[in-house]
């Protein structure tokens, strides 16, 4: 009897090898191999199988499956945590339209996502729906590196550590000295952006709104110089910055004064306008025409209702400054 345990013990490890291995397990191969009957075999396999569940966690586990084509069981790695390939081919495409990284980097990501992430036998597939995009990708005129910047960023905000940067200005190319103390990452129309809070009383004399309670936004490839000399800086909760509030409000990261504008929509699609502005809020609709109103920053909302010509006619526009 004992003998006999042995030989199944081993025989049943040898078939979950095989399986682990990705091998194809045939029972009546396996029943000549190891001069026994098929039912046996199957009584193995259920073991691994019923072994397998009650070592998943829920989330990873294999599963053994029969494999009507190839005539045997296979084992089948099911990882509910992962992405699936509609779903890695949906973060692809968004990836390369954002058009937020150098083509050699955008490259590398979109080529690792795909290897890592969908099984070897659908790769060519997912890899053949993205091809030609990501050959003709056009990369940024800045091309510049910035990943470490972004990490380095991103850890002064969670440790709330004051950063010291050299930042190329927009506007006149001037390269000027900052300290502050960073809010938040964003990413806004092909660009990363960094919030932050500026201290310098001297620098603020000069803003639009000089006791602005809502941090200054600067784009993260612009910044060509940062260090983290290590003093940190002190919030109370209830000072905590609303990223997600914040975000709502501001349009192409143009800060400046909170406003609420009320205005006629003349256009066909008020989801377009809804989605654009994630606080406007329609106030009426009459023969086809709506009446919006919204709450935003700065001088951005106007570049987009520029863009929209005749369809907007603004009512009313009121400045002022309220939490969020």
């Amino acid at each position: 009897m004992k003998k006999i345990k042995i030989e199944k013990v081993e025989r049943t490890l040898e078939i979950y090898t095989k399986l682990m291995n990705g091998y194809l397990v045939n029972k009546a191969e396996e029943a000549q191999r190891y001069e026994v009957d098929k039912r046996t075999i199957q009584r193995d396999i259920d073991s691994i199988r019923n072994f397998l569940v009650d070592m998943g966690d829920g989330g990873c586990t294999n599963a053994i499956v029969y494999d009507r084509k190839g005539g045997g069981y296979r084992m089948e790695h099911l990882d509910r945590h992962k992405f699936s390939n509609s779903e890695i081919l949906a973060l692809c495409k968004i990836l390369l339209d954002s058009r937020a990284f150098i083509k050699e980097e955008m490259k590398d990501m979109v080529c690792r996502l795909i290897s890592c992430c969908v099984p070897q036998s659908c790769q060519k597939d997912v890899d053949e729906l993205i091809r030609s995009e990501l050959h003709y990708y056009t990369e940024l005129q800045h091309k510049t590196r910035f990943m470490d910047t972004l990490w380095e960023i991103g850890q002064a905000i969670r440790k709330s550590q004051y950063i010291d940067i050299k930042y190329k200005r927009t506007k006149d190319g001037e390269a000027v000295n900052r300290r502050l103390r960073p809010a938040a990452v964003m990413f806004s129309e092909f660009y990363f952006y960094l919030a932050a809070f500026i201290d310098d009383e001297d620098v603020r004399k000069d803003f639009e709104v000089i006791n602005d309670p809502f941090p200054t936004i600067y784009r993260i490839d612009r910044i060509k110089e940062l260090k983290v000399p290590g003093e940190t800086f002190r919030i109370e909760y209830k000072d905590k910055f609303k990223e997600g509030e914040f975000r709502k409000r501001i349009q192409f990261m143009y800060g400046g004064r909170l406003q609420k504008i009320t205005f006629k929509y003349f256009g066909g699609n008020i989801e377009a306008v809804l989605d654009r502005l994630p606080t406007a809020k329609v106030l009426s609709k009459e023969e086809g025409v709506y009446v919006v109103a919204v709450e935003v920053f700065g001088r951005g909302i106007d570049m987009w209702i520029r863009s929209q010509g005749d369809n907007i006619e603004i009512i009313k526009r009121t400045e002022g400054v309220n939490g969020i």
